[in-house]
């Protein structure tokens, strides 16, 4: 069951359409705000999942980052594992448990 991203050119809005059948997605949908048949298909967004080896490979230390970044407790301990890794230091297991603690919000249990 096929989900389908679509502009209506009449009204302007954005929407998704859930098709039962492949056949339905060839027939011309109504629009559900203004039921006029002028939608154009658009791309829909998509994600893909990365591991951390191949997010430390990708990471770029001296790219500057925004506040947002750091929200997301993935990113913890991100640049100073990858910075490690570009000097040649092995900050051993414990620097790795700590940075899992700081991800998984458990570090202020040690406080």
């Amino acid at each position: 069951m096929p989900i389908y991203e679509y502009y209506c050119k009449a009204c302007g809005k954005q929407q998704s359409l859930l098709f039962m059948k492949i056949a339905d997605v060839e027939t011309s949908p109504k629009c559900q705000h203004c039921k006029r048949r002028r939608l154009a298909r658009m791309l829909s967004r998509f994600a893909y999942h990365q591991g951390e080896d191949a997010r430390l490979s990708t990471f770029d230390t001296s790219t500057p980052r925004d506040e947002s970044f750091y929200r997301d407790s993935r990113n913890v301990g991100l640049w100073a594992k990858k910075r490690a890794k570009e000097m040649g230091v092995d900050l051993g297991s414990q620097f790795d448990e700590t940075v899992d603690k700081a991800r998984s919000g458990k570090i202020l249990d040690d406080i």
